[in-house]
């Protein structure tokens, strides 16, 4: 009879693990505002700082979690999705991180200071948590997690990483700095080269489960379309998005999966994926109906109306800013980032493997 149970057992176990996938120990993310669950507000929210008011994840949380978003993030539905709790932010003291941590940071660029300085655009970043950094911080936490250097390699191999996206802030930094986004193109190479040089770092640390996300098509996002719209039709695409600003991204795009091509070849004992945000964004915009969105250019929350609802002085959580009634048939949220809705869709492309390649689930 306990046979029996317990071939029954393994069968269930068995049918459980081909559904959900890749069982990890933890999942550890880096990034900036795309998956900051919280770092930036640990020591209280920044002056200032719209995204910790209202109406900023009344969704699913009821309140503001320093989460840019409606509600939860992609790595809060990957979470989910291999039974792991949310991440806490790694600068949470106190806190137990041996099921995950978000080294993720609002503002975080790959490169360091040193780098914008040197393109005369120091001002334009507040560098909260560069790559490295958030690399370091997590060094700091793995005593906790895993113990010596050794065990550490045996956890390690078992959890999950998500190392960005970055690039965003990067790019971000030059084109407000005033450079153009053919400009800025050209650092494209250099930022890509250290996003290569962080998923060296982290298997060597003993990572062999590593997502490496691309940059967005920005130019379909409401604050460029609305900071830098012209008058020429030409300066857009079929889909109403900027041409120059996602020809940035593309080329970004480009260079990383040549990168992730390289290491893969590199490593093949490691599962390095590269998660594809531009495609799977890039389709919501132009059939947002088959992704039940109503509206795909213009933010949710803000305030302005017009084509785009975004303006730089109300923007979502500012005074006479507003949400929309239903976030979830929206694709941007604030005008910067994407809805809860968006988020969710992103994080099942990237386990089936429809825009992850491979699949996070073997």
């Amino acid at each position: 009879m306990a046979a029996r149970l317990a071939v029954a057992f393994l069968a269930v176990s068995s049918a459980f693990l081909a559904v959900s996938g890749q069982k990890f120990n933890a999942i550890f993310s880096f990034g900036d505002s795309m998956s900051d669950t919280g770092n930036l507000c640990v020591n209280g929210p920044p002056a200032g700082l719209t995204l910790t008011q209202p109406p900023y994840g009344e969704t699913f949380f009821g309140r503001a979690t320093c989460r840019c978003s409606d509600g939860r993030l992609v790595v809060d539905f990957l979470a989910e999705k291999f039974g792991l709790p949310l991440l806490k932010p790694s600068k949470q003291g106190g806190s137990d991180f041996k099921q995950g941590a978000n080294m993720a940071i609002i503002g975080a660029t790959t490169m360091d200071s040193g780098f914008f300085q040197s393109l005369g655009i120091g001002d334009k970043i507040w560098n909260n948590g560069p790559l490295n950094t958030q690399i370091q911080w997590f060094q700091q936490l793995m005593p906790s997690i895993c113990g010596s250097t050794q065990a550490c390699k045996s956890y390690l191999s078992k959890s999950l990483f998500v190392l960005g996206e970055f690039g965003g802030n990067d790019y971000n930094a030059q084109i407000f700095g005033g450079y153009t986004p053919e400009q800025a193109s050209g650092q494209s190479g250099t930022i890509v080269d250290a996003i290569g040089k962080g998923v060296e770092q982290l298997i060597s640390l003993g990572a062999m489960y590593v997502v490496v996300p691309g940059v967005l098509p920005v130019g379909c996002f409401p604050i460029y379309l609305t900071l830098y719209q012209t008058s020429n039709a030409g300066d857009y695409d079929q889909y109403g998005c900027l041409k120059r600003f996602n020809a940035l991204s593309a080329n970004h795009n480009s260079l990383l999966q040549s990168k992730v091509s390289s290491l893969q070849a590199k490593y093949p004992g490691a599962r390095i994926m590269y998660a594809d945000f531009y495609s799977h964004v890039y389709d919501m915009v132009k059939s947002p109906g088959s992704y039940g969105f109503s509206t795909n250019l213009r933010a949710c929350c803000g305030a302005g109306g017009g084509k785009y609802n975004y303006q730089n002085g109300a923007r979502c959580g500012m005074s006479g800013a507003y949400a929309c009634s239903n976030p979830s048939s929206s694709l941007s949220w604030d005008g910067i980032h994407l809805t809860e809705a968006a988020y969710k869709k992103i994080a099942d492309g990237w386990v089936s493997g429809a825009y992850c390649h491979p699949a996070i689930s073997a």
